[in-house]
């Protein structure tokens, strides 16, 4: 579902939060499998700290933008295997 290109994930996961869906746990899934250096910039709408905690427990560092209203950014760059 998700892809790298040029070493950066972007996944915008909006409209299927919209639709009821969660897919924190696919997110977390892909970013264990991706390779290491790979940056991560996730579109959410809304800050989402269980994700963030869970991304923060793998050993990554979060930074969180509120781009505008119902429109939040994660960033986070793969360092280690997990």
């Amino acid at each position: 579902m998700f892809q790298i290109i040029e070493k950066k994930a972007v996944m915008d996961v909006r409209e299927r939060i919209a639709k009821g869906e969660h897919p924190r746990r696919e997110i977390i899934n892909f970013v264990k499998t991706a390779p290491v250096g790979t940056i991560f910039e996730i579109h959410l709408p809304f800050r989402a700290e269980p994700l963030i905690g869970n991304l923060q427990s793998l050993g990554m560092n979060v930074i969180v933008n509120e781009l505008e209203l119902m429109h939040f950014r994660l960033m986070a760059v793969k360092l280690d295997e997990f």
